[in-house]
C-alpha cells in the first residue's frame, strides 16, 4: 500500500470510528482505538476539523457533526464546510434569542436538507430530529430557497410537487404561494406561522455565496405562543446573522 492510499485509509478509519461512537472521543481514545501515534491522530483530526467533517467540543473531544450523523446520505465537501463556517453564528444567534436555529440547503428536486442546527436551551423549545427532507413550499427555509431560485426551476418545482396541507394553516394555492415568494424577495426574509407544524413558527433569511447566488437559508424556529412578542427581534436577528455568514462566504453586499 503506497503512502497516499494509507493516508486515505486512516482518514476513513477516523470517520468510521466517530460514526460508531455514541459520545465524543478524546484524542488519546482515538489514537488508542486506531493504534496510531497521537501526533498522527492529531494531524488527521486537525485536517478533518478544518474541512468541517469533525467537530471539537469544549472538553477537546471529537465527534461527527449532527449533519453527518442525522441527515439522509453523507454530507461532505461544500455542505460540510458551510456548516462548519456557519456554526458559530448559529450558536450566537441561538444564545441571543434563546430560540433554535437551523441552516438548510436545497436538495435535488428543490426541497430542503438541514445541514446544521443549534437548539435552544429553553425548557419549552422548537426542535426536530427528523433526518428527512423538508418541503420547500411550506417551510421558512424552503420558501427562501424557492424565492431566490431561477424562474424555470421554480416552475418545474410546482409542476411536479403536490401541494398538500400539513396543518389547517398551510397555503396550498400556487398563485398565492408565488405572490408570497415575490414578497419574500422584496422583504429579504420569510415568516411562516404554523404552516408546517402546529405550534411552530419560522423566520428565515437567505445566505449568499460570493457570486451573489443564494446557497442556503438560515431559520429561527420558535414556539408560536411566544412569537408575536419577539417577532421584530427575531426578524432582525436572523437577517443580520444570515448577512454575517454571507460575508464570511465572500458576499460583499452582506456588509
Amino acid at each position: 500500500m503506497n503512502q497516499e492510499v494509507k493516508s486515505a485509509a486512516r482518514v476513513l478509519d477516523v470517520l468510521e470510528l466517530l460514526s460508531r461512537s455514541a459520545a465524543p472521543l478524546a484524542l488519546k481514545d482515538i489514537a488508542q482505538a486506531l493504534t496510531l501515534p497521537k501526533s498522527s491522530a492529531h494531524g488527521l483530526l486537525h485536517t478533518l476539523l478544518a474541512r468541517g467533517y469533525v467537530e471539537r467540543d469544549t472538553g477537546d473531544r471529537y465527534a461527527l457533526p449532527a449533519s453527518l450523523k442525522q441527515s439522509p446520505g453523507w454530507i461532505g465537501g461544500s455542505d460540510a464546510q458551510l456548516a462548519a463556517l456557519a456554526r458559530p453564528v448559529l450558536e450566537q444567534l441561538r444564545d441571543a434569542l434563546d430560540e433554535s436555529v437551523f441552516l438548510g440547503v436545497r436538495a435535488t428536486g428543490g426541497n430542503v436538507k438541514v445541514i446544521a442546527k443549534a437548539v435552544s436551551r429553553a425548557p419549552i423549545r422548537y426542535d426536530s430530529d427528523d433526518p428527512g427532507l423538508r418541503p420547500a413550499y411550506c417551510t421558512g427555509m424552503g420558501r427562501i430557497l424557492l424565492a431566490f431560485w431561477d424562474d424555470a426551476a421554480v416552475d418545474a418545482y410546482f409542476a411536479r410537487t403536490r401541494l398538500k396541507a400539513y396543518t389547517p394553516h398551510t397555503v396550498t394555492d400556487e398563485r398565492k404561494l408565488r405572490a408570497i415568494l415575490a414578497r419574500i424577495r422584496s422583504d429579504g426574509y420569510a415568516v411562516l406561522e404554523e404552516e408546517f407544524v402546529l405550534g411552530g413558527s419560522a423566520t428565515a433569511a437567505p445566505v449568499y455565496r460570493g457570486d451573489g447566488s443564494v446557497v442556503a437559508a438560515l431559520n429561527v424556529g420558535t414556539v408560536s405562543s411566544r412569537y408575536p412578542a419577539a417577532r421584530e427581534q427575531i426578524i432582525g436577528g436572523v437577517v443580520r446573522a444570515a448577512a454575517t455568514i454571507s460575508q464570511r462566504l465572500g458576499h460583499r453586499r452582506a456588509a
